[in-house]
């Protein structure tokens, strides 16, 4: 580890009492964890133990919440929400503009419990409170063009108003991943309560911390407390208990825990959205620019050691361009720097825990054993902390190994040559998958007229995968078994809300009048459709 303590927040100098509470024996000051971990409904007298992947030794010790704790929670949340949603929008919208601010403020604390929690590489982290403070800034800036009561046709000019209002759906229940443990114990949540819901959420036991600082963050930005509670546990009972719960339901996570939730949503008739596995491709054209492309396919590959959602473990490469990129890829990669540190300047840290890093090193293990080529990398790092595991190039990647279909969630990927840009398409879109890709060419009206035969949710032209997630305005999310629903943008935010219709008739009635009998009614209404399709009106 670094010798340097990074800036404030969680940390203290030295070993406290290492004896009596394994935070402190790691550096992290141990009031700072209970501030966070009483924030937790959680009544069951029963504690889990958390570890940092940095070096294995203990953070903390997380409260284990009971079913009747997440009825609790949601009983706390559904009073919240009652005051909350009458609230003005302009208020809850500048709330979220102090959110903004804080978390720029104290972004170091963030990055600094990110990087203990999750072992990745500080540029890694500095991704997450970035893009949090960008979400909470978009949706405070668009809160009334998603939310604000609308007209709509009426179906007689002048003589119907019909106005259209999004009502909130009551209490969200929000269960996050480990990987980007602050970005998404937050993200899909800011949008749920500027549309006037309370939140229940239930962020992933390896990195409960980073989530609970979110939690006291909203709170000091304003938001009530019990509006946003946090529960944790097992997702078979937690979890289970939530979505029994919720009015909406938003999960990311693996694609088989989804297909669960889809159909215990789909019981309940409530709606849920999931952002669930990848197998993402990236092609690197005949005309691209190759260094770039390289330095893209590096980001791509190998950002947070490969846990990424959008990251790339499937790379086609044209004939004209391979033999140049593959060394130039290889060469990039094996500059990398690995390490288990706080501090600025390593470029790739580590797994998040065993069962990853058991999951990395059996695919590259099968695949060799089955005749695929490592062009660098392909070990296990030890001497480095527990977890890492080397940037890792493979070559010759057949369909009877399992890293061909099966989601690596690491910093594997395997290329592949081409020579017809629709065979490269149809291999990208080969398999179950669809959330993101990448193109790389120097045309770009080309490379986006390929994108549009990519079946990813988002497809990124020249970029590995920022430029889509970084755009708040578009949507984000997958196709086929990489989910359902999308963060983001309108439909972001407009998934946490009802649609509902009012319309106010003036003066006639969708009746006979004055004596008018039915098939005369009849005519009438007739000869005014005719009428208006004659008038262009829709």
């Amino acid at each position: 580890m670094s010798s340097q303590h990074p800036r404030g927040g969680p940390l203290v100098d030295g070993p406290a009492d290492p004896e009596h509470d394994p935070a402190a024996s790691y550096g992290l000051d141990p009031g700072y964890v209970r501030r966070l971990t009483d924030r937790i409904v959680a009544t069951s007298g029963e504690t889990a133990a958390t570890s940092s992947p940095l070096s294995g030794q203990p953070l903390a010790h997380v409260p284990q919440s009971t079913d009747g704790d997440v009825g609790e929670a949601f009983s706390r949340a559904r009073r919240a929400q009652q005051e909350w949603t009458r609230r003005s929008l302009d208020e809850r919208a500048a709330i979220l503009l102090r959110l903004h601010d804080l978390v720029l403020h104290r972004q170091d604390e963030i990055i600094d419990l990110i990087c203990w929690e999750s072992g990745k590489a500080r540029k890694h982290a500095f991704d997450e409170p970035l893009h949090i403070a960008l979400t909470a800034r978009y949706y405070a800036r668009t809160a009334h063009d998603h939310l604000d009561t609308r007209r709509r046709l009426g179906v007689v000019p002048g003589l119907t108003r019909v106005e259209v209002n999004q009502v909130p759906k009551g209490v969200v229940g929000i269960i996050s991943p480990w990987n980007y443990p602050f970005t998404m114990a937050l993200c899909d949540g800011l949008p749920a309560l500027l549309a006037g819901n309370a939140v229940v959420t239930k962020p992933d036991a390896q990195t409960m911390l980073s989530a609970l600082l979110g939690a006291e963050l909203l709170e000091e930005a304003g938001f009530p407390r019990d509006l946003w509670q946090v529960v944790a546990g097992p997702g078979s009972r937690v979890g289970t208990s939530i979505v029994q719960r919720a009015d909406y339901v938003c999960f990311t996570g693996s694609t088989a825990t989804g297909r669960l939730i889809a159909t215990q949503c789909a019981e309940r008739l409530v709606g849920c959205s999931l952002e669930l596995g990848g197998k993402n491709p990236m092609l690197v054209l005949r005309d691209a620019d190759v260094e770039r492309a390289a330095e893209g396919a590096v980001r791509a590959s190998f950002s947070n050691a490969g846990q990424l959602c959008v990251s790339m473990e499937r790379l086609f490469v044209a004939d004209q361009v391979y033999d140049r990129f593959v060394e130039r890829f290889v060469s990039r990669t094996e500059a990398m720097t690995l390490g288990a540190t706080l501090d600025w300047g390593t470029d790739m840290g580590s797994l998040i825990s065993q069962a990853q890093l058991d999951t990395v090193t059996a695919h590259v293990e099968d695949a060799v054993a089955r005749g695929a080529r490592v062009l660098t990398g392909g070990r296990p790092r030890p001497d480095l902390g527990p977890y890492f595991y080397e940037p890792t190039i493979l070559e010759g990647v057949s369909p009877q190994m399992a890293c061909f279909g099966d989601e690596t969630f690491g910093p594997v990927i395997a290329l592949y040559r081409f020579h017809d840009e629709a065979d490269a398409v149809a291999r990208a879109n080969d398999g179950d998958y669809g959330l993101n890709a990448a193109i790389y060419s120097q045309d770009g009206a080309r490379a986006r007229e390929i994108a549009r035969h990519v079946r990813c949710g988002t497809v990124n032209v020249n970029e590995a995968f920022g430029a889509t997630f970084a755009s708040i305005d578009s949507p984000m999310g997958g196709m086929r078994q990489s989910g359902m629903g999308r963060r983001q943008g309108s439909e972001g935010i407009l998934r946490y809300t009802e649609s509902q219709t009012v319309a106010t008739q003036r003066l006639i009635r969708f009746a006979p009048m004055y004596g008018m009998s039915d098939q005369t009614y009849a005519k009438v209404m007739n000869a005014q459709v005719r009428m208006m399709r004659k008038l262009g009106r829709p």
